[in-house]
């Protein structure tokens, strides 16, 4: 076992590194990792399972029965089960556009009309989990439902968000100059004056009752219920959810089925206005796609006519209908292209003579001449009239012109755009349609072809554009054929156009192009149907124009649609004898032969009857081999016959009147029959064209037979071409579809035999027949099988429930069905992968199951028995599995069946082995000839359908055929798994409903065959994720998330304990591969997908047991106790076991909390330190976590507190793993340095960081800062028990764990955490006093400020940075491989450091790439900046959040100090406590919380002064510092609060010992400290808590008579002095040369206080630091160190430790001002004096190497050897070889760094005296210069030396060392000093 990976072994056994952290002792364990450790005697009872492994689920079912509720009603009654309307079947009427649904006239249909009307007008049969919508995967915490419920939040004060006004505070500026003169005119520590200032303040509000002596327990209950009074309820309303992808769990419901429609295009014909008007001109409109080659509508036709025209065509058209007097259309596009024309065509009434002729007057008079050519005019006037009256019904083409489209879309978009949308870029328009409408349609392919070039053809949202054409193209006789005219088209697009050259016709015509609205009123559809919205039928509407869609369209349809279009192209009479040369053709639909059966079914086109029943094509003069630009539109019926056919007859029309010549001569005769063997006759003809009157019976047969004694022109050659379109959602126009559907049709009437094509198809090749169809299905196109998709489907699977009847046998054809099914979906998958969600589900198939799909035979209100249902029927099997076999089974059929499916083999008897293989261990004691069984209500369904029960139930009979199948059919149906497991479960509910079992005990739902098939389905499908996840990821991603919602939804519906089993199976089957694995993540990853899809259940909580309280599992021995050597002893074993049962991953946690249990059980094992491979998943699984909280958070179910208590029950457990995580956690205290705070790292740390920034653990901070202790506390600096790096988790990642901690904490049942707290360990209560410190810092308040810094440039600069790389990665990957990618765990940040992770992908945010949502384009990181209104929000949240989780912690604390106030190691637990309050007060507070806090804290002083008066010198230290801090603050309240605690403390110090020397001490310490460093510090403030601390003191009658009131007195007017003094330096706040001088003056002014003076040493240090003078800050530090010393050396004999300040004169013999020698020198033994944390040992270390590290940075290289010579025996005292090892590493850099630059001595010079030039090289003669400039301007060296190091303030006024450096330097020179 030697070679096993760290990660195997930890699987194996219990976690290795929890048995060394016990052993060592080192580290605070949580007691659930502790007491479920297997070592020594103290064995608990629940050692068996170790994290890794899956634990038993209890039997939900049983345990609700034998565990029954106490309560009878009440919120918690509603934890206990489902509700009972937890599903329903809910049949929705579609939505109907239409005012009247289309539907065939006819009422008798043959039955694949009939299917296909139903499946176009039934209603949706959908299923609805009504809570769902309650899940974490409908409950994220989005933008808008976080507003929701950040309604009414109170604005929290904050003290840095408070500036003064402008007015009051110059007002303030000026009193304080006055005040500062005055304090300069009194000699310093003049009491008048101090007293004068204080006599004149005013106090803040005194507390009331302060002074009382109030029991402390009346104390605590008031405080908390002031704290708990008006709190916000939901602790996740105000942190923003984690910034994850889409959330794995998330599943859309999918989009209703409807009618697909491109981009709408409304186009308004105005006016079309020539230069005479002499005749009506009729015009149409059409779209053509130039490079497609392709006409991509209708036509439109329209007549702008004036009245008076119109009237010279009466005696020929017959009354117009409104529907055909249209102006505007509204044209979709679905492929938007630059190569897309709006062809406008214009034609007239047949006249004498060509085109040309016709059109010269067109093109020779002008309107303005009109008066000059009057005659000419009335002529043409009057020939006109005659043409109209005797030809009127003709017509001839005239004119054409083209619109491009696009130039018109583009131009309009700019014409008066807002900048806002100019900078929407082309590829964001462009998303927006496609999202918008082609979510649904488009295949791979096309969409890659619609997004190539096509980045601005975004039809949606241009601007309306009214366009006048001006020149038309006269056509060409010879020239009007489609390809003629994509030509023309072609060249229009070129510069120098043939067209231009041409002479135009002038005219104007006016049409409006704009986008068209959603819903426009007045609409018809291209069946000329009433779209809704027509409020009156006589106005006049607007057209929908059909789309003939240029590429492929992939929607299903939805409506009924049946639609013919002829286009007569061209015809040849060249060889045809007798005049035929101005020739029409008249196209007629007949439904016989006799000329009386035309049908009134084309429609017509403007200005005429809506339906006719002839068309006649427009006339070429004299042309006898005319072509023709036609398109004839006609209603097809819905039941054709084999004599329906189109007929087509040529005339000769004569222009010329003349005796006795008919109007129009019959010249030809051709027809197309319209069925083919049952099948649609379309495409491209060339046609014969008979000279005679076609004979009897002629429809049936095609004129391409050459029927005896008929003459043809041309000897029967085709002459007429012309083709037939049909747009029909009837007609598949597939053969193999047709095929399929004409077998199933024939089976339902039961007609033989059956003609399909050529064959006839008798009963008994029925079934061979059948099976091929089936599989030939695969070889149909694959858009018209999307087409029908719908009843194709429905259609499939009657086929498995009901299998049919052939020549007396049963045949069953489940397997080639479900065959069929499964590469039907594969096809689409693989086809069209831009139509998907993340899950990889089809949209379209998504659709189907929600919507359409149902149980046959179980719709409502089906009609009664008939041809089409079961009825009483022979040809269906419908009888139920029986004991008494029908006998047409017994026939031997063992051959035709078994290679069927081995359902149904001969021989009853003989098991399957395929699936008793899979099955395994279960008894398979079924034989195969089973089929599902059938509901026993058998006369239900029978009364609700009136139909006979279904004979097999579709879930049981697709469960079986899964597991039976193999081979590239089972692989086919894995790689789309979702569909059947959504098509199952909608099954399974559809069979509860109608077997009225929805409310039936969970156990007696389903038949034990069928939950083994899903056992055996389940554990196979596991088995293929765990073998194949390496190889096919993406495919096992999809499969694994499948699985887990169809485990989800069984949850709803079958024995939960079952599914709780199927889960862990899962489980197990993962859990025995990821011992073999090296790099577990990917797989371990799967199972958390796994797992956060499964716990997005709506009822988690109550799945979870929430109401159970656990109870121990029976004890193996009697004598196995749990108590360990930790817990206390106050609670008896029992309830020790029980509450520790509860906080810890025990096994009866593990088992009644099951997926709570999974949840916790991962958190835990992939946060372990030594979980190797795991840490790329910390973020995804703390982010499961996080996601279920804030889910519950907000879940209006759980609003109740008692409710939300055993919420947070089931997550106690989390307490004690997040306590584990301690050392990994992103510490904060780090981060949040912008007040100047210390950045504390470990020693440790700091070390092993490698870094160059000074060690800071135990030396003071520097930065000017206030705080003496702020390091973390010492807890943090345990060393880790492995002894290895911890990797530490993301700020994010840290910050989510520390949210969910506080929401446990905030709603747990305060006496549980009580009764657990006292459990705990000293070491463990550390470590969660720990975590709280933590949380303090983690959810300070940023301010404003930060926010308004935030919204600046550097915000947008990173974020375009970012886009650019997303988009330079992106570039390649189309956006459907990165959606399905979205469930892959993203790395935080990848061991190896680097950005992307070795082994992760990482996954970008969506938002900020091209298939981002429309709505998400508000999202604010689109915004260049957000506004003041959004930052003012963020603020508010912000402090709130702040406020809440402080209080949270506040109350853990009180929680925390009751538990420990009775025990005996509370001395180390209290200074803890303290330590997390003192930090909460350093960080940016509300108001609100500090009253809390600083009530807390007056409440902890007095029941313990002993802490702080005995023990906690630093604390107490602390807690004037910040409680001097607040008595500065600008608001009232929060001085109120800090005056009245820090009197309370004078009082509690006094009271012990009649003197409070130890405060006055800390007080007038922190005081300097406080007003020598911070920034915002306001005296005034300051003076006004003094005067409140001294009217405390008048007021206090107890104390009157002592000598406390007069000692406070004197430490006030002290402070006020102090306060006084350094007034002058706020001055001089901006000049920092004085400022120094004056910390220096007030420095030597605490010459007989070491503390005082240590902290403005300190403090000159930080300043000098600040301005990186590093030389002057190193100097501040030695004699820093200096002062310890002195002190040490009085209060330690210890030989290695330096004896005072002499030590330290070779780095600067100024240091000697730091000796204690005169009279007045305290002593340190004296309470109070040199008792801050830097006069120790350690302190004095910290100082030296602060010192050298500023040396260092100052490039003094020297004084750093000097400083480390003090520094080395104290580590040699130590045996500190790690130390020393750093130490001579850094000997051995400065050193050589001086080598390095001392080559040359006039480097060296240049090097000192101008470190920021040296534009010469140091061989110049220059540099001779240079040290003859410096010693004039500075004088001798020994003026240099003579200068005091504090006055240093820029580094040319070197110190002391430099002038030994330069004195040394001068003597190699040979220059002495006098000759300056």
């Amino acid at each position: 076992m030697a070679e096993r990976r760290a990660f195997a072994q930890k699987i194996s056994r219990t976690v290795a590194a929890e048995v060394r952290k016990q052993i060592s002792g080192q580290y605070g364990g949580s007691p659930q990792l502790l007491k479920n450790l297997n070592i020594g005697g103290s064995v608990s009872h629940h050692t068996s399972v170790p994290l890794t492994e899956a634990v038993d689920p209890v039997d939900l079912e049983d345990y609700l029965i034998t565990h029954p509720l106490a309560v009878e009603s009440g919120p918690l009654r509603d934890l206990l089960e489902f509700p009972p309307d937890d599903i329903e079947v809910v049949y929705t009427p579609r939505e109907c556009r239409t005012l009247v649904s289309a539907v065939p006239e006819e009422s008798e249909m043959d039955p694949h009309v009939r299917d296909c009307v139903r499946s176009y007008t039934e209603d949706w049969a959908i299923v609805n989990r009504k809570y769902h919508k309650l899940g974490t995967g409908f409950n994220p915490n989005t933008l808008d439902k976080q507003k929701e419920r950040q309604k009414g939040l109170p604005k929290q004060i904050f003290e840095s968000d408070e500036a003064p006004d402008g007015n009051s505070y110059q007002d303030e500026q000026d009193d304080l100059k006055r005040r500062s003169m005055s304090i300069d005119d009194t000699p310093r520590g003049s009491w008048a004056c101090s007293i004068f200032d204080l006599k004149n303040s005013l106090p803040d509000a005194l507390l009331p009752n302060l002074l009382d002596r109030t029991p402390n327990e009346e104390i605590d209950h008031h405080n908390e219920d002031q704290r708990k009074s008006s709190r916000h309820k939901e602790l996740f309303a105000l942190h923003p959810a984690p910034d994850e992808e889409e959330p794995i769990e998330r599943l859309s419901v999918p989009e209703v089925p409807k009618e697909h429609f491109g981009q709408r295009l409304l186009v308004k014909c105005l006016s079309l206005k020539f230069e005479i008007e002499i005749e009506p001109i009729f015009a149409s409109l059409a779209l053509y796609d130039v490079k497609e080659k392709k006409k991509i509508s209708e036509n439109f036709y329209f007549d702008l006519n004036s009245e008076q025209m119109k009237g010279m065509l009466r005696p020929h058209v017959p009354p117009a209908a409104i529907s055909t007097l249209a102006r505007s259309a509204i044209f979709s596009i679905t492929y938007p292209s630059q190569d897309v024309f709006l062809v406008i065509k214009l034609e007239k009434v047949l006249q004498q003579g060509d085109i040309g002729e016709c059109a010269e007057p067109y093109m020779i008079f002008k309107e303005s001449d009109a008066a000059k050519n009057k005659e000419k005019l009335e002529k043409l006037k009057g020939q006109a009239e005659q043409f109209c009256q005797r030809l009127g019904k003709y017509r001839m083409p005239f004119a054409w012109t083209a619109i491009h489209l696009m130039n018109i879309v583009s131009s309009a978009g700019s014409l008066e755009r807002d900048s806002t949308e100019v900078e929407v870029g082309t590829g964001e328009r462009k998303g927006s349609w496609s999202e918008r409408r082609n979510s649904s349609i488009v295949g791979r392919r096309s969409l890659e072809r619609t997004t190539s070039g096509d980045e601005a053809c975004n039809l949606s949202s241009f601007r309306p554009a009214t366009l006048t054409v001006t020149n038309f193209f006269k056509q060409e006789g010879d020239r009007l054929s489609d390809e003629d005219l994509y030509k023309f088209l072609a060249d229009m697009r070129r510069p120098s156009s043939v067209l231009r050259r041409l002479r135009p016709i002038t005219a104007q015509l006016k049409i409006d192009i704009s986008p068209a609205p959603e819903n426009p009123h007045y609409c018809l559809t291209p069946e000329l149907l009433q779209v809704k919205l027509y409020p009156d039928s006589r106005v006049r509407p607007t057209r929908e124009i059909l789309e003939f869609p240029a590429r492929d369209v992939y929607v299903p349809n939805t409506t009924y649609r049946n639609l013919l279009y002829v286009y007569p192209q061209s015809l040849n009479f060249a060889n045809r004898q007798g005049s035929a040369r101005n020739i029409t053709v008249k196209v007629q639909f007949m439904y016989g032969e006799d000329p009386s059966n035309a049908m009134p079914v084309i429609f017509g086109k403007s200005s005429c009857p809506e339906f006719s029943k002839e068309a006649y094509t427009a006339v070429v003069y004299h042309n006898r081999s005319p072509d023709f630009h036609e398109e004839i539109k006609i209603k097809l019926p819905a039941t054709l016959t084999d004599h329906h056919h189109l007929l087509f007859t040529f005339y000769h029309v004569s222009c010329q009147q003349k005796q006795n010549t008919p109007l129009e001569t019959p010249v030809g005769y051709t027809w197309i029959p319209m069925l083919q063997n049952g099948r649609l006759k379309t495409g491209q003809f060339c046609l014969p064209v008979s000279l005679e009157k076609p004979p009897q019976a002629y429809s049936v047969l095609s004129p391409e037979v050459p029927l005896p004694g008929m003459k043809w022109v041309d000897n029967h050659k085709g002459v007429f071409n012309v083709e037939v379109v049909a747009v029909s959602s009837l007609h598949t126009q597939d053969p193999y579809l047709d095929k399929f559907f004409a077998l199933v049709h024939a089976l339902d009437e039961h007609m033989f035999p059956v003609r399909i094509g050529d064959m006839r198809i008798m009963e008994n090749n029925l079934e061979n027949e059948l099976k091929s169809s089936i599989s030939a299905l695969n070889s149909s196109q694959l858009e018209p099988v999307v087409r029908f998709l719908h009843l194709l489907l429905d259609k499939l699977i009657l086929l498995v429930v009901r299998p049919p009847v052939i020549a007396g046998q049963i045949v069953n054809l489940g397997q080639a069905s479900f065959e069929a099914m499964a590469s039907i979906i594969n096809r689409l998958h693989k086809n069209l992968d831009g139509n998907q969600d993340q899950h990889g589900r089809n949209s379209l198939l998504a659709s189907y199951i929600y919507y359409v799909f149902r149980l046959p035979n179980t719709y409502p209100n089906s009609p009664s028995p008939g041809p089409g249902g079961l009825g009483g029927s022979v040809h269906y099997a419908t009888m139920a599995r029986s004991a008494v076999r029908p006998a047409s089974l017994n026939l031997n059929r063992s051959r035709s069946l078994s290679n069927s499916n081995p359902d149904i083999s001969g021989t009853p008897t003989s098991p399957d082995d395929e699936v008793r293989s899979i099955i395994g261990t279960k008894a398979t004691d079924r034989s195969c000839n089973r089929m599902s069984s059938h509901t026993e209500t058998s006369s239900f369904l029978q009364t609700l359908t009136g139909r006979l029960p279904t004979k097999k139930l579709f879930h049981e009979e697709l469960a079986l055929q899964w597991v039976v199948c193999s081979g590239s059919v089972r692989e086919a149906a894995l790689q789309q798994a979702w569909f059947f497991f959504e098509l199952m479960v909608k099954s399974m509910v559809h069979h509860l409903y109608f077997a009225d079992k929805l409310d039936a005990p969970r156990k007696n739902r389903f038949p034990e065959r069928f939950m083994d098939d899903v056992s055996a389905l389940v554990s196979t499908i596991a088995g293929d994720i765990v073998s194949r996840f390496q190889k096919d990821t993406e495919m096992v991603e999809r499969l694994n998330t499948s699985l887990a919602f169809f485990l989800n939804d069984l949850l709803s519906i079958m024995d939960r304990g079952f599914v709780f089993a199927l889960i862990k199976t899962c489980y197990k089957q993962v859990s025995s591969k990821l011992y073999s694995l090296t790099n577990p993540s990917n797989l371990a990853s799967l199972r958390l997908d796994f797992l956060r899809i499964i716990c997005s259940h709506e009822h988690y909580v109550t799945l979870n047991l929430p109401c159970s309280l656990l109870t121990p599992p029976a004890s193996p021995s009697p004598s196995v106790s749990s108590a360990t050597s930790q817990s206390s002893g106050f609670s008896t074993n029992v309830q020790d076991q029980k509450i520790a049962n509860m906080f810890e991953l025990s096994l009866p946690f593990r088992q009644q909390h099951y997926l709570a249990g999974l949840v916790l059980t991962e958190l835990a094992v992939i946060l372990d330190p030594d979980a190797e491979g795991l840490f790329g998943l910390h973020k995804k699984v703390i982010n499961m976590v996080h996601n279920l909280l804030s889910s519950h958070d907000s879940d209006p179910r759980y609003a109740d507190p008692q409710v939300k208590a055993r919420v947070a029950m089931l997550y106690l457990p989390l307490i004690g793993v997040i306590m584990e995580t301690v050392p990994q956690l992103y510490d904060f205290t780090e981060s949040h340095n912008q007040r100047g705070r210390p950045s504390c790292v470990a020693v440790d740390d700091y070390e092993s960081e490698g870094g160059s920034m000074i060690s800071q653990t135990v030396a003071m901070a520097i930065a000017g800062t206030s705080v003496p202790q702020l390091t973390r506390p010492s807890s943090f600096l345990l060393p880790s028990s492995s002894g290895r790096q911890h990797s530490t988790f993301s700020t994010e990642s840290s910050r989510s764990l520390l949210i969910c901690l506080l929401w446990v904490l905030k709603n747990a049942d305060e006496s549980v955490l009580q009764k657990w707290f006292t459990d705990l360990s000293v070491l463990q209560l550390n470590r969660l006093l720990d975590l709280l410190y933590l949380c303090v810092s983690c959810f300070e308040y940023k301010g404003k400020k930060v926010f308004e810094r935030m919204n600046s440039l550097t915000f947008k600069k990173s974020k375009d940075m970012r886009a650019k790389l997303e988009e330079a990665i992106l570039g390649s990957i189309g956006a459907r491989q990165e959606m399905v990618r979205r469930s892959r765990g993203q790395l935080e940040r990848s061991p190896s450091g680097s950005a992307f992770g070795s082994q992760e992908n990482l996954r970008w945010r969506k938002d900020m790439t091209h298939w981002r949502q429309n709505t998400e384009k508000l999202d604010k990181s689109h915004k260049p900046a957000r506004s003041r209104a959004e930052i003012e929000h963020e603020a508010l949240i912000d402090g709130n959040l702040a406020t809440e989780a402080n209080l949270i912690i506040l109350d853990t604390l009180e929680i925390v100090v009751q538990t420990v106030s009775v025990t005996e190691s509370k001395e180390s637990i209290l200074g803890g406590v303290l330590k997390v309050l003192l930090h909460s007060m350093a960080c940016n507070q509300s108001a609100l919380y500090l009253q809390h806090c600083f009530a807390t804290q007056r409440a902890l002083v007095s029941k313990f002064p002993e802490l702080l008066f005995e023990e906690e010198t630093e604390q107490c230290a602390d807690l004037c510092l910040r409680l001097l801090r607040h008595c500065s603050s600008s608001i009232s309240t929060i001085r109120s609060h800090a005056s009245a605690s820090l009197y309370l403390l004078m009082r509690q110090n006094f009271e012990i010992g009649n003197n409070f020397a130890r405060v006055k001490m800390q007080v007038t310490m922190s005081l300097s400290s406080l007003v020598g460093t911070s920034q915002n510090f306001n005296e005034e403030f300051l003076r006004r808590s003094l005067k409140t601390i001294l009217t405390y003191a008048e007021e206090d009658l107890e104390l009157r008579e002592t000598t406390f009131p007069d000692q406070v007195q004197d430490l006030v007017f002290n402070l006020h002095m102090i306060l006084s003094d350094t007034v002058k330096m706020k001055e001089h706040q901006e000049d920092p040369e004085m400022l120094i001088d004056l910390m220096y003056r007030i420095a030597k002014g605490y010459q007989n206080s070491p503390d005082l003076r240590l902290t403005w040493l300190q403090n000159m240090a930080g300043k000098h630091s600040e301005r990186s003078n590093h030389a002057e800050s190193a100097q501040c530090l030695v004699h820093s160190a200096a002062l310890v010393a002195e002190y040490l050396s009085m209060l330690e004999d210890r030989k290695y430790l330096p004896v005072g300040c002499v030590t330290f004169q070779n780095i600067s013999s100024n240091v000697l001002e730091e000796s204690a020698v005169s009279d007045d020198v305290v002593s340190p033994d004296e309470e109070g004096i040199c008792s801050g944390k830097y006069f120790t040992e350690a302190g004095l270390v910290g100082l030296l190497e602060q010192a050298a590290a500023s040396f260092s940075m100052a490039g003094m290289y020297e004084a750093v050897n000097e400083v480390y010579k003090v520094l080395i025996p104290i580590h040699e005292a130590n045996r500190d070889a790690k130390k020393l090892s750093t130490i001579h590493g850094k000997l051995q850099e400065a050193f050589s760094k001086i080598v390095h630059q001392s080559t040359g001595w006039e480097f060296l010079l240049v090097e000192f005296f101008f470190p920021f030039s040296a534009p010469f090289p140091p061989t110049s003669p220059f540099c001779f210069l240079v040290v003859f400039f410096f010693l004039f301007y500075c004088g001798t060296p020994n003026f240099i030396l003579a200068k005091s190091y504090a006055n240093s303030s820029t580094p040319l006024r070197a110190q002391g060392m430099w002038c030994c450096q330069l004195q040394a330097l001068l003597s190699v020179l040979s220059l002495a000093p006098e000759h300056s």
